[in-house]
């Protein structure tokens, strides 16, 4: 009896869940079509803040990117990192004659964030009126910046946050990270925006005034935030601005090599989110119904409900190939390995179980434990 109404139970959590995809799969589509406008109605300078650590796949590829913008206004382009030994240095001095970026070397830490202390250590160059700040494994099209500073201009708003599509380098692992991000990151996302129960701030892109920075207290009031990202955007909500998503995405460069790092990453993300919104992290147990289809399936021994079970496994792997395909096709992406989809469903699942199972992230190299949005430094790995 355990076991029949065990199976039930799971196969009720895969029904909701296949739902879950098929609703996100039309929001998806919804939200790709929205229109924007797509120029700025004036051209003001920006300062673009790339703080990186290390030479990830693309990068030169992806510094080009932002510095071949058709934008008709001054743009500046500063690059941090703490370490002079670090080998994203020789990626920006190869570029900096051609393509006039400019790097900043220093190792001074403000708190626990080393991403939040390069920004800090980059903010006295920044020259001009607008700041975007944007990770090093992020890739951008030619009118991304025209279309970012378009919504900056619109009716109270505070900053422009974009979302991003995962690219695989190369290899398996890579391609397993950026399968997560397009069938299950991106539109958990576009859901929870249709829902009114997300707002959320990347840091794919944050962009947002001089004068909204200074008044959000600068880069230091997030130096001890692992999610400094979200909570920049918390705190340009709670000055009564909007933070805004324009319907379209940038690209995320996926470059893990190995079981590990993809692991370690990932369970950073889902530690992070519980942290952020742990009810909302919790309900999020129905956006994996291949996992509960297929407990149903394991218990058919003893519940005799095989032919249910079986229906609801294939319908959750045909459901989260609708939703791939229709993000997709929304934005664009190249055709997506649609044959990994039920590995990848399962390890997101094991990734979300872990995700309960203690406060220690890793990150660049180095351990950190999660307090109440804060983060304190454990080691270095």
């Amino acid at each position: 009896m355990i076991a029949y109404w065990s199976s039930i139970a799971a196969l009720l959590i895969a029904i909701v869940g296949c739902g879950y995809l098929l609703a996100a799969a039309v929001l998806v589509r919804r939200f790709a079509r929205a229109q924007t406008p797509p120029t700025p109605a004036t051209i003001p300078k920006v300062t673009i803040l790339k703080p990186l650590h290390g030479d990830d796949a693309g990068l030169t590829d992806n510094l080009m990117s932002f510095a071949e913008q058709r934008y008709a206004g001054a743009v500046q382009i500063v690059c941090g990192v703490a370490d002079a030994h670090d080998p994203a240095v020789a990626v920006v001095e190869r570029l900096r004659v051609s393509r006039g970026l400019e790097l900043i070397i220093d190792a001074t830490l403000h708190g626990a964030n080393r991403k939040v202390s390069n920004l800090i250590n980059m903010a006295p160059r920044i020259r001009h009126e607008v700041v975007i700040l944007s990770d090093g494994d992020i890739r951008v099209t030619p009118d991304y910046l025209a279309r970012v500073l378009a919504a900056l201009q619109q009716p109270h708003i505070g900053a422009v946050t974009c979302l991003y599509h995962g690219v695989a380098a190369s290899g398996p692992w890579s391609q397993l990270g950026a399968l997560f991000i397009n069938a299950h990151f991106l539109p958990s996302v576009v859901l929870g925006l249709a829902s009114g129960l997300a707002r959320p701030c990347f840091g794919s892109t944050i962009a947002l005034k001089r004068s909204t920075l200074d008044a959000i207290g600068g880069f230091a009031a997030f130096a001890d935030r692992l999610d400094d990202d979200y909570a920049i955007g918390a705190a340009v909500h709670e000055r009564g601005d909007a933070v805004a998503i324009p319907p379209f995405t940038v690209a995320h460069l996926c470059s893990e090599v190995s079981l590990g790092e993809l692991w370690r990453h990932e369970l950073r993300w889902a530690r992070t989110i519980r942290n952020i919104a742990p009810l909302g992290h919790a309900g999020s147990i129905v956006m994996h119904p291949l996992a509960w289809a297929l407990g149903a399936l394991a218990l058919t021994p003893w519940s005799g409900l095989l032919v249910p079970a079986t229906a609801a496994t294939g319908a959750a792997i045909l459901c989260r190939v609708m939703l791939l395909r229709s993000v997709a096709r929304g934005f664009g992406l190249p055709p997506q390995p649609y044959w990994l989809v039920p590995v990848r469903d399962l390890l997101s699942f094991t990734v979300f179980v872990a995700s309960f199972l203690g406060r220690d992230v890793s990150w660049k190299g180095h351990r950190y434990r999660l307090f109440a949005g804060k983060i304190a430094g454990v080691s270095q790995q």
